[in-house]
């Protein structure tokens, strides 16, 4: 399997080319483009369970799409649904860990699935992120650009910043010190702490639904 990662770090796109007999597993809807020799096939991937706990848990689709090359060389596009980066990160049997909507794609031989967190997983609108595993490529996206940070002690981050980390470090939740977190207590922190890597996006969704929020249409008494 070939890739490459076009239009970073704005509007990234996977394009994967995959030959006879190789295939790529994505969430449903990423597909932008393929071409004929490409054979997509849907299914909840670990059964129906998994597809559930994915799906009502971990704020990924139910479903999830296979491409596979048939009797010739193929291409696939892939994109996420919000603006931003692709990260490829290649899996040799560790675990990582993706914040609620962060998985795009990856090769049949990395499962992803839902991973409860306890209280302390109380951040980016629930109890629960995914937990990815296995052997082969792994992509996954970041709304805006990203950035990889090596963690060796301590490190703070927004929670509405936090994409993917290594299941080496640990965290715990915090509040912002800001005259607006004391007034509003509105702003969560995420404190890592250990060894490992850390990636974290430049922009927060949450801003952006709460900067929307004043235009939205309203009905008039």
């Amino acid at each position: 399997m070939e890739y490459a990662i076009q239009s970073q770090p704005s509007y990234s796109l996977l394009e994967v080319t995959l030959d006879p007999g190789q295939s790529i597993v994505a969430e449903a809807g990423a597909m932008t483009w393929m071409t004929d020799a490409i054979r997509m096939t849907t299914s909840t991937r670990g059964g129906a369970l998994s597809g559930l706990r994915r799906s009502v848990l971990g704020g990924e689709s139910f479903f999830q799409n296979t491409y596979e090359a048939e009797s010739a060389p193929g291409v696939v596009g892939l994109a996420p649904g919000q603006p931003g980066d692709i990260v490829m990160r290649r899996m040799d049997g560790q675990d990582l860990m993706l914040e609620k909507n962060a998985y795009l794609a990856s090769e049949p031989g990395v499962q992803v699935d839902s991973n409860f967190q306890g209280l302390r997983g109380l951040f980016n609108e629930g109890l629960f992120v995914l937990r990815a595993s296995g052997i082969g490529s792994l992509f996954f996206n970041s709304y805006g650009d990203v950035t990889e940070i090596d963690v060796d002690g301590s490190y703070v981050v927004d929670n509405g910043h936090a994409v993917a980390w290594e299941p080496t470090l640990d965290y715990r939740i915090t509040r912002g010190r800001s005259i607006r977190s004391f007034l509003f207590s509105d702003q969560l922190l995420l404190r890592f702490t250990g060894r490992g890597k850390l990636w974290v996006q430049s922009r927060n969704p949450q801003s952006l639904a709460s900067w929307v929020f004043p235009f939205r249409p309203t009905r008039s008494g």
